[in-house]
């Protein structure tokens, strides 16, 4: 969409917060993430994660006033919230644990990737440009480099069962993204989006009980590192992050907001080196120049149609399409 309200006092302040706090806040949960899967264990981690913020945002749409939604809005959910949070969001915190987190964001930039593919391969769907096939390929060459297969057998490489749970993670998160752009929703987002949180965080808590991830949690071991973290998850990554995000999405371009995709990786690798001593290499720095020229090629190039999808974050709740109102609005809209 076109930017609207460009001249509306302060709104050029209000367009840097909310890029800022998409850039900072979500490159710095794959870190958050790392720190809190230090103590915790993974998929119970999230499964609290979306259950606190799931349930914070349910509670306030219905407070709002936002109707009781029907079994088939919370169909709809739970479809959701499995291949987005349990599939996407789930893959990233496991693979965390055997990942960098700065390596880890530059691995799940291939999400565009797959959505791309995946409009092309679904019913009608439209052949990708030049400039996003050279986009796919160059995503393809620096995720090799990344991963380094002349590294991998001798152990100095990427974690491979962790690389190829992210590439899933990713596949999977482009999927459930396909799914909530034709599921049957309730209208207001916060409701959607807090539903959609609640049902991956049910899903991930029984995921991680049939994990035996119960068995593994020692209370007395847990870290005030993770426990932070975990609040930083659920109040700043899922809620502020988001809200951030949806507002751009009313406000702005859409290739303006999705420039998150190629940023986020830079802060994450920035602050992995900064805060956990994570390696910052060579062959890192040429890995990242290519996947973050990739995804700008994907990004920038990839036309699709009126009403086709919109890329999304991993680390993000489905967002509805742009003209659902949102009672997360953060400005004064004339709708409001």
């Amino acid at each position: 969409m076109r930017d609207v309200g460009t001249l509306a006092p302060g709104y050029r302040w209000r367009l840097i917060s909310a890029l800022a706090a998409v850039y900072v806040i979500w490159g710095s949960t794959y870190l958050a993430i790392r720190f809190a899967v230090e103590t915790l264990p993974p998929f119970l981690m999230a499964g609290i994660r979306f259950l606190l913020s799931g349930g914070a945002l349910y509670a306030w749409a219905r407070f709002r006033g936002a109707e009781k939604p029907d079994w088939q809005h919370w169909r709809s959910a739970f479809i959701i919230g499995t291949l987005l949070l349990l599939g996407g969001n789930g893959g990233v915190v496991w693979a965390e644990q055997f990942v960098p987190s700065g390596l880890t964001a530059l691995l799940i930039t291939s999400e565009p990737l797959w959505v791309v593919l995946l409009v092309w391969l679904m019913p009608g769907g439209h052949r990708p440009t030049g400039g996003v096939v050279l986009g796919m390929f160059l995503g393809l060459l620096g995720i090799i480099l990344l991963v380094g297969p002349g590294h991998l057998l001798d152990g100095r490489g990427v974690h491979l069962g962790g690389a190829f749970v992210l590439f899933l993670a990713s596949l999977s998160w482009a999927a459930g993204s396909l799914y909530s752009s034709k599921a049957r929703l309730p209208d207001s987002a916060v409701l959607s989006t807090g539903m959609q949180m609640l049902a991956g965080g049910i899903v991930l808590t029984i995921f991680g009980t049939l994990m035996g991830d119960w068995s593994r949690l020692v209370w007395e071991n847990v870290s005030a590192r993770s426990l932070f973290s975990l609040a930083y998850l659920a109040v700043f990554g899922s809620i502020i992050g988001f809200s951030s995000y949806f507002w751009l999405l009313r406000n702005t371009t859409l290739t303006r907001a999705s420039t998150y995709a190629f940023v986020n990786p830079v802060v994450a690798v920035f602050l992995g080196w900064a805060f956990a001593g994570e390696a910052i290499t060579p062959r890192t720095l040429s890995a990242t120049a290519v996947i973050v020229v990739a995804v700008m090629l994907v990004i920038l190039r990839h036309a699709p149609p009126a009403g086709a999808l919109k890329i999304e974050p991993l680390d993000a709740p489905a967002i509805p399409p742009a003209g659902v109102k949102s009672d997360l609005d953060l400005r004064a809209s004339p709708e409001a």
